[in-house]
């Protein structure tokens, strides 16, 4: 086995921008490009193999038939065929919709998926002027939250963020948001595709029509703790990993590198991804197998990998994810 680049699925969206495809260095002429399906399992969106022997392939067929050796034994017991994440390229040009995700137990029972965990890291912030919604900053009860639904006022109840570079959020599922304008942001979620709408702004389409909303379902989704802070903090460093989120259904960490690293996964029983953010670097696996890793591009790397060697070109940094 070998490590795994794909080619991505490009989401044109009302509120996406013209960000991805050059970050990306995409041959492509798409317009408003809101999201790059980067490494997807998700049925009718399952990423294509774009290098070596197994080129073509989509991510299902690798699972099914590489199995605990692609994506690790444990993992392989836990989710069968189901390859766990699914990480995206965003680039918001408008507010999108504010949302919630089911947990896992309310989605099983609801739809028969996974719920969604999911974590941001910000890229862009379009000069200065990107913000987000992360979390509640007062308290609300369901009756109040359906009723602010109603004289839209929700936005009154969400703490709002202007975002730098570099800044992480970590969204357990039941925990409203929202991406605002001008945010650039690579995500790491649960593989599901389960969204409840809670408020769209009224914003309307070309033929007049406002989007559906979700305010009974997301009802009891919604967790309404209330916290100080939504932003996860951390210390940023150079040439050493820097744990940003670790969980039951991911763990990230960010590394900013100008000198080689070497990578020790020979104890790890997953999957890696790489999500590289800047900048450039070689990387070597443990069977000799080379690749070239550009700012835009992500990399699995099958459970079987034991190391690698990385080698900046300059600089690089990107994020590493396991389960």
């Amino acid at each position: 086995m070998y490590p795994f680049k794909f080619n991505p699925i490009l989401k044109s969206t009302i509120w996406g921008g013209e960000k991805i495809i050059p970050f990306k260095q995409l041959n492509a002429t798409q317009s408003q490009v809101g999201e790059s399906w980067e490494i997807s399992n998700v049925p009718g969106d399952e990423s294509v193999v774009a290098n070596g022997a197994d080129a073509g392939k989509n991510l299902s067929e690798l699972v099914k038939e590489y199995k605990g050796a692609l994506v690790g034994e444990s993992n392989y017991q836990r989710f069968g065929d189901n390859f766990p994440l699914l990480i995206k390229f965003i680039d918001a040009c408008d507010d999108l919709s504010i949302q919630v995700h089911p947990d896992d137990e309310l989605a099983k029972v609801r739809h028969n998926s996974l719920g969604k965990t999911e974590m941001w890291y910000v890229i862009g912030n379009n000069g200065g002027k990107a913000h987000l919604r992360s979390g509640l900053k007062k308290q609300i009860t369901p009756d109040e939250y359906a009723a602010m639904i109603a004289d839209n006022t929700i936005c009154d109840a969400l703490a709002d963020y202007a975002v730098q570079p570099g800044d992480v959020f970590f969204l357990p599922a039941g925990r409203i948001h929202s991406i605002g304008a001008g945010c650039f942001i690579a995500e790491i979620q649960e593989t599901s595709n389960v969204t409840y709408r809670i408020y769209d702004f009224n914003r309307k389409d070309k033929n007049g029509n406002t989007r559906e909303l979700h305010t009974e379902l997301s009802k009891d989704a919604i967790d309404y703790t209330v916290e100080a802070d939504y932003r996860t903090h951390y210390t940023p460093k150079k040439n050493e990993p820097v744990e940003l989120v670790s969980c039951n259904h991911f763990t990230t960490s960010v590394y900013d590198l100008t000198e080689n690293m070497s990578m020790d996964y020979s104890e790890l029983d997953s999957f890696v991804i790489y999500i590289c953010m800047e900048g450039s670097c070689t990387v070597t696996d443990n069977e000799r197998n080379t690749l070239t890793m550009q700012a835009g591009e992500s990399v699995l790397f099958p459970a079987t990998t034991q190391s690698l060697e990385v080698v900046p070109q300059g600089n690089v940094k990107f994020l590493e994810t396991y389960v």
